[in-house]
């Protein structure tokens, strides 16, 4: 007989797989759907690894594949509306100071930052007194953070484990991390980085808005589904925003 855990556990499965097959395309849940499709195009070349992952498991990729793509779509968005930033490195193009920025060698470990990372590079890269690329310390930050998150994989098997504690932290954060990007200004008043784009008689660009939503969804739907799978509780935080601090993720074990 299942206990209690267990049919909450199969409840919560029971009711995202219907929510995924009814969602449209360009939601939450239906970008996952796409995903799974696509994975499930792939069965012809099923690898002998695929039998030491959990369904978990495969979810956790999808997210992590998710939260990435959202996170280079910020940095190139970002590059697009500050091109001054991208200017300030050595690259030849934004596609080049793209490819630095993500490249998997550099763990987001860029040279601007010295030893700085994490939500610490986000807090750098907002001062007014930096000199370096602002779009690199902020994504860098962001990326850093999802890599402690993530426990600095790209996949996942079922002798991995992941916290849900760091990924809902992780998704607070990314909160401030758009608050703090959408308000950090100079002593003259003016955006240290220009994102949502609200010009009077123009309508609304709230593009950035919706990206940092996708990935704080996607990290929060992660973080529950797991506390479910592992029997954990997540200790929720409330903060005001204007004053809220960054979480520790990387500390957390």
């Amino acid at each position: 007989m299942r206990d209690g855990g267990s049919l909450r556990h199969l409840a919560l499965m029971m009711g995202a797989l219907m929510a995924v097959a009814c969602a449209p395309r360009g939601t939450l849940v239906g970008n996952v759907q796409y995903e799974l499709e696509q994975t499930g195009k792939a069965a012809a070349n099923f690898e002998p690894k695929q039998f030491i992952k959990a369904d978990i498991d495969r979810l956790s990729d999808v997210h992590r594949r998710t939260a990435s793509a959202s996170l280079h779509l910020l940095a190139e968005k970002l590059y697009k509306r500050n091109p001054r930033e991208w200017r300030k490195t050595s690259a030849v193009s934004m596609e080049a100071a793209l490819d630095s920025l993500f490249d998997p060698r550099s763990r987001f470990q860029h040279p601007d930052l010295a030893n700085v990372r994490g939500t610490d590079a986000i807090v750098l890269g907002l001062r007014e007194d930096f000199t370096g690329d602002r779009v690199a310390a902020f994504i860098s930050g962001l990326g850093g953070m999802l890599n402690e998150a993530f426990e600095h994989k790209d996949e996942f098997f079922l002798t991995d484990t992941l916290e849900p504690q760091k990924l809902y932290n992780s998704a607070r954060n990314v909160e401030i991390a758009a608050w703090k990007l959408a308000n950090a200004r100079d002593a003259s008043g003016q955006l240290l980085l220009l994102s949502n784009e609200m010009a009077a008689g123009q309508p609304a660009n709230l593009s950035f808005e919706r990206e940092f939503g996708k990935l704080i969804g996607h990290l929060d739907l992660l973080a529950i589904m797991l506390a479910e799978r592992h029997q954990r509780t997540i200790a929720h935080i409330v903060q005001n925003i204007a004053t809220a601090i960054f979480l520790p993720v990387g500390a957390l074990r």
